[in-house]
């Protein structure tokens, strides 16, 4: 009873400081989380990825969160038609809008930025692999190279994707990247066609033209920056493998050094006979080649 009490009473704790935190406090909590992500990521980052970071936190995290939420705010409510049939409205707007633009901007933010967290999570399984041996096992944690650098591929690789595919979600829920002023709406119950007004339309086509711009300015840092690691790291393999193939050689040619310099093949007739220890004095030749 005791466990099951406590549980209880923390719960009810967690729901009571839930519920004194208002939906803006929360929403800021949630985005001072992914901005604190974002900032570990950057130490492991290359200097196009580090670009990437300010776009995402200048002109996507900080414009979203000034402004484009306060241009989206109660959209429904000033999305008006020319008629006052009940349920006209809502329906209009829900075939319009099947996801608030602003909300699926959010989402776009959210998906983007966490495959940046895998990296993360790889620097920190490495440490703690370290601490759990007690020696060192990487030269260091953050170094990409072997399993954290295709770690850092892949999240290039779904930053990408996500990009991508949500720039399509934009141009096929809404028709494009634009936001008219009037659109005409004959869904059910509306009596005919009817006339509906967007609110705000020129500011809302500025933002919206905001997402699409950042969006294609991150895919092409994301390629830029997966085509440089990709060919960073191949050269260093090439070099790495002729640099081996120059040490093994090296190598070989000093075995051979050794053994002309300790050892002297003669021939007698059809027999190959090989005579150690010769010294210019010739005090180690046997005794029927020293008197010859």
């Amino acid at each position: 009873m005791v466990p099951e009490t406590c549980c209880v009473l923390f719960l009810t704790t967690i729901c009571c400081s839930a519920s004194s935190l208002s939906l803006s406090e929360v929403e800021a909590m949630s985005w001072s989380f992914l901005r604190d992500v974002l900032s570990g990521v950057n130490k492991y980052s290359t200097g196009i990825g580090r670009i990437w970071l300010a776009i995402v936190f200048i002109f996507r995290l900080l414009v979203y969160v000034v402004a484009a939420e306060q241009v989206w705010k109660d959209e429904q409510k000033e999305f008006e038609c020319n008629i006052r049939q009940p349920g006209c409205e809502n329906v209009c707007f829900d075939y319009f809008f099947p996801v608030s633009q602003v909300r699926l901007w959010a989402l776009q933010l959210i998906m983007v930025s966490t495959p940046s967290l895998l990296v993360v999570l790889h620097v920190a399984y490495r440490e703690s692999r370290e601490k759990r041996h007690r020696k060192k096992l990487y030269k260091d944690p953050g170094s990409m190279d072997g399993g954290l650098l295709c770690t850092y591929l892949i999240s290039l690789l779904s930053k990408t994707g996500f990009e991508l595919g949500f720039l399509f979600l934009f141009y096929k829920l809404y028709g494009g990247f634009n936001v008219p002023r009037l659109v005409k709406c004959d869904m059910s119950p509306c009596p005919n066609t009817v006339d509906c007004y967007i609110s705000k339309p020129t500011e809302k086509k500025v933002f919206l033209y905001i997402v699409v711009v950042t969006s294609s300015l991150c895919i092409v840092l994301n390629v830029i920056e997966l085509t440089y690691l990709v060919f960073k790291y191949s050269i260093k393999c090439c070099f790495r493998g002729y640099i081996e193939k120059v040490q093994e050689s090296k190598r070989g040619n000093k075995k051979l050094s050794s053994v002309n310099h300790n050892g002297t093949t003669l021939f007698q007739g059809n027999d190959e006979v090989t005579i150690f220890g010769i010294q210019g004095d010739g005090r180690n030749l046997p005794t029927s080649q020293q008197q010859e």
